[in-house]
């Protein structure tokens, strides 16, 4: 009889221990190839009618919330930050978050939290082991142009072909008009080159006067 009482004791503390505390489960690593993974945290608590929150961490410190929930199963405001896309599920026991759009440098280790606010006291979980998102790189193979989609392209390669072919013909006229118009006026030098013109009036050279001799004069 004793021994029932001292084991009955023993056992009422633990169950008030359990109901006091949470204990939260997730998956160890995740690698998300498309961008986009689903978190989900299981909790050991009875949430029903119960007013809290249940929260995504990031990093190993905690330090910046990625989104959360407030609220009970009935009713719920969520809150995510600007930097994550971020939608989050409640289920009987379960806390799932939704995470899109993320990128290489968002790798990193991630905590779910479970507050319980009201009614008082306020419960929070033990930190878990966390769960390290392991976001790679994504390529993207281009996707085949269908038929309608090519048609625009092969109708601009034609206009801008066209608009080519005439650009040259005009520059093609244009210089043969200019090299046509360049001999013309070589030609018009040369036959002003080679007109006759009038000689001009010429000097006449006087030989200077001299006086005749009287050679009578002399005989005389």
């Amino acid at each position: 009889m004793i021994l029932r009482l001292v084991l009955a004791l023993n056992f009422f503390p633990s169950i008030q221990v359990a109901e006091n505390k949470i204990l939260v489960n997730q998956s160890p690593m995740l690698v998300v190839n498309n961008n986009e993974v689903n978190l989900s945290c299981k909790y050991t608590y009875n949430l029903f009618s119960k007013e809290f929150r249940a929260s995504l961490y990031k990093g190993v410190d905690s330090a910046v919330e990625v989104c959360a929930v407030n609220g009970n199963h009935s009713k719920s405001l969520q809150s995510t930050n600007k930097e994550f896309n971020c939608t989050v599920n409640l289920g009987n026991e379960t806390v799932t978050f939704y995470l899109q759009d993320l990128y290489v440098n968002q790798t990193d280790i991630y905590f779910c939290k479970i507050e319980v606010l009201y009614p008082p006291p306020y419960i929070d979980n033990e930190k878990s082991n966390g769960t390290i998102i392991h976001v790679k790189e994504k390529h993207l193979c281009p996707a085949p142009q269908s038929p309608e989609s090519s048609k625009p392209f092969w109708a601009l390669v034609v206009v801008n072909g066209v608009l080519a072919f005439y650009s040259l013909l005009a520059t093609v006229a244009l210089s043969n008009c200019w090299m046509k118009s360049k001999r013309n006026r070589m030609l018009q030098s040369d036959y002003m080159n080679m007109t006759p013109r009038r000689p001009g009036p010429t000097r006449k050279h006087y030989q200077p006067y001299v006086p005749a001799r009287d050679f009578a004069a002399y005989r005389s």
